[in-house]
């Protein structure tokens, strides 16, 4: 098993370069890049940011009738012309684009090797501080929703194989498909005309992680207060995983019902729940159990960018919106290598659950 894990962590540097190299080279096609949100910003066009260090001062110096004619037809930039050519190249500067594009991707790549990722061009904070001041509210939406998911999923999956075709069996079914097919956005919405003063009872808060009060409350207000607000977010974001679940747990179970091993169980007079719980669960629960944890980080950090806007929760999910919209690179490439470098970790990790919860399992004799 040794050997195997350190193939498959070797193969983690490869993968790993090749997804930077990807994406980097299709954001050198994409259009407005981060000079040209500024260019916008200066002649009054676009969108204001928070000063860039720098190139942010002098923009702001800087109207949009001077220096007329300055910049020819040559420009690259479409939005420049009017604006003086120094304040361009600086600009360019500020942002690191005065060199080529592989130069700049190998001078970010060694950067992330030695664990710096830079700062944000418009809010002048470090990637990895933007990204912990995220996490309180990806980490909530993620682990209630997959912890939810899983503790009601395979329960309900299991007495639906034990019951398979009875009416238990058809209506959960009906409800569980139609839950399904509810978008989370829309679902989150009828929670908040609901319950959230919308329409009827002023039940949960609108928005936030947290009241303005929290630091003043007590220890046990704190944590009534974190679960009152959070309530309605996790379930927008939990009501659709349940159908996978459930309905993987109820087949997994259904095929081994149907095996020898379990009716030879039941002929040596074993009771119900001690087949399905003692026999029949650790091969039926295989396939959930050691996908828990990409299960957990595909909700962690795919939380749906509308339930948190829904919800006023500033998330990862938001930050990384926010971060293409305005073309802030190092917060956009900063945050894809820290995730995508954690997913392919966790793809080790499920490996390593299938052979925890069924030792028989050796991945090292099915590759030979």
């Amino acid at each position: 098993m040794g050997a195997y894990i350190l193939r498959r962590l070797l193969l983690v540097i490869p993968t790993l370069f090749g997804i930077m190299v990807i994406n980097f080279t299709l954001t050198q096609f994409v259009p407005g890049g981060p000079i040209e949100q500024i260019i916008a910003q200066v002649q009054g066009e676009g969108d204001v940011f928070q000063g860039i260090s720098g190139s942010g001062n002098d923009a702001g110096a800087i109207g949009p009738g001077e220096g007329i004619g300055a910049l020819g037809s040559d420009s690259k930039y479409e939005g420049a012309r009017g604006l003086p050519p120094e304040f361009i190249e600086q600009l360019e500067k500020e942002f690191g684009f005065d060199k080529p594009p592989l130069e700049r991707f190998l001078n970010m790549m060694w950067n992330y090797m030695r664990l710096d990722f830079g700062e944000s061009y418009f809010s002048k904070q470090g990637v990895m501080e933007l990204v912990i001041d995220k996490l309180p509210v990806s980490i909530s939406l993620g682990l209630w929703s997959t912890l939810i998911a899983y503790l009601v999923s395979i329960p309900l999956g299991i007495r639906k194989a034990v019951r398979d075709g009875t009416r238990f069996d058809t209506w959960t079914s009906g409800i569980i498909i139609a839950a399904y097919a509810i978008p989370g956005f829309l679902f989150a919405i009828l929670l908040l005309v609901l319950f959230a003063g919308g329409s009827y009872w002023q039940i949960f808060p609108l928005r936030g992680l947290t009241s303005d009060n929290w630091a003043e409350l007590p220890w046990y207000g704190k944590i009534l207060d974190y679960f009152w607000h959070i309530t309605l977010p996790v379930i927008a974001t939990t009501i659709a995983s349940f159908a996978t679940l459930t309905l993987l747990t109820k087949n997994s179970f259904l095929d081994e019902i149907k095996k020898h091993y379990v009716i030879t169980a039941r002929a040596k007079g074993l009771s119900e729940s001690r087949v399905l719980y003692g026999h029949v669960f650790r091969n039926a629960m295989l396939i959930v159990i050691a996908g828990f944890p990409a299960v957990f980080v595909s909700v962690f950090f795919g939380a749906s960018i509308i339930i948190e806007t829904l919800f006023s929760l500033d998330g990862l999910g938001r930050l990384g919106f926010e971060a293409t919209v305005a073309r802030d690179y190092p917060v956009i490439f900063g945050t894809l290598f820290v995730f995508s470098l954690l997913g392919l970790v966790v793809g080790i990790l499920s490996d390593l659950m299938y052979v925890f919860v069924d030792p028989r399992i050796d991945f090292e004799k099915r590759e030979g």
